[in-house]
């Protein structure tokens, strides 16, 4: 089925989910981020996706060393996060195909090495439609789109600009709007706020487990950075405010976007 075409060149997504596709090809979503942590904005927008595209699987691919930032978690943190909160979605995997690869991360290579273990399936990259307007900075970006289709995640009213792409080369879908961020998540750890139903809840007892994003203190005593407990009793959860990241739809400038990639 061809998509539609808007007068900026972005292929328009279809209103229902589009037909079996008669080749039989695999559809792999990839959708990249530093994940520190993962969320539910990440899954839900993972999944509103794998429905539109009939995608057989999604790979989320936690980056190694981001190009664009150094403070962020250990990888293996932030594979086991990942792991621990796809689990239970069998159309979900995460790969690690970034973190075990030395330098740093840039979409070309994520999709190339990618592509050779599979070469035969369909690729799409699922990114914030935000990350498009920068994407012509990204690395080899002419090589890009022969790599896979992109499909560009945005909330509900958003209208991305004219931009210079390749004509059918980017897809946008709309996902719920979910207003949480990971920077968001990581500050209300360090200021013992609780993050339930913010990230799985695997994925809170793996933070509070290694006490990820606790804010350090220092012993009066001895003098000793140690690091504060993280709290996981209920209590009232004030508004999350747009952080610029992501991979859900309040990220940079209100729109979804995905931390650590290029």
């Amino acid at each position: 089925m061809t998509l539609p075409v808007d007068p900026g060149g972005l292929a328009l997504p279809p209103r229902r989910n589009r037909p079996a596709v008669p080749s039989g090809r695999r559809r792999i979503g990839v959708m990249g981020g530093t994940f520190d942590p993962i969320h539910h904005g990440h899954l839900v927008a993972a999944s509103e996706v794998a429905d539109r595209f009939e995608l057989d699987e999604v790979l989320f691919v936690p980056t190694g060393q981001p190009w664009q930032k150094s403070e962020v978690s250990p990888a293996e943190h932030r594979y086991l996060m990942a792991v621990i909160a796809t689990a239970a979605n069998p159309r979900f995997s995460v790969s690690r195909v970034d973190i075990d690869r030395a330098g740093p991360t840039y979409t070309k290579d994520t999709l190339t090495d990618l592509r050779r273990r599979e070469p035969d399936a369909e690729w799409f990259f699922i990114t914030g439609a935000d990350a498009l307007s920068a994407i012509m900075g990204w690395k080899d970006v002419d090589d890009l789109f022969e790599l896979a289709h992109f499909i560009g995640v945005t909330r509900p009213g958003y209208v991305l600009g004219d931009l210079p792409l390749p004509k059918g080369a980017v897809t946008l879908i709309e996902v719920p709007a979910l207003a949480i961020s990971s920077t968001d998540c990581r500050r209300r750890v360090a200021a013992g706020a609780p993050v339930w139903y913010l990230v799985p809840d695997g994925v809170v007892q793996y933070i509070g487990k290694y006490g990820l994003y606790a804010r350090p203190s220092v012993s009066a005593s001895s003098g000793l950075v140690t690091a504060e407990p993280v709290r996981t009793e209920f209590e009232p959860i004030e508004g999350s405010e747009a952080v610029p990241e992501e991979v859900v739809p309040n990220g940079a400038h209100g729109v979804v976007t995905i931390e650590g990639v290029q």
